[in-house]
């Protein structure tokens, strides 16, 4: 984890706590927990876009490879961070 990491405190279902628990060791939770909220984080994002363009493509017209080519440029920006 990053040296500027921060402690966070939610709820998860039990379920999902056991098999947590079950099949990630004690040393590797905050990793694996810190990459698939990433990831989550980022579909989040990807279909956020997704709507904002095909509503805007509704509105003005955005051609498929105008789409394509702002989705790669999105793309690009957020494997960067």
């Amino acid at each position: 984890m990053p040296p500027t990491a921060r402690k966070v405190n939610f709820m998860i279902s039990d379920d999902v706590r056991k098999e947590f628990e079950k099949l990630v060791p004690s040393g590797e939770r905050s990793k694996v927990a810190n990459e698939a909220l990433k990831k989550e984080l980022n579909s989040i994002k990807r279909k956020r876009l997704t709507e904002r363009l095909l509503l805007l493509r509704s509105k003005q017209s955005l051609s498929t490879k105008e789409i394509v080519t702002a989705l790669k440029k999105d793309r690009t920006r957020v494997n960067s961070l």
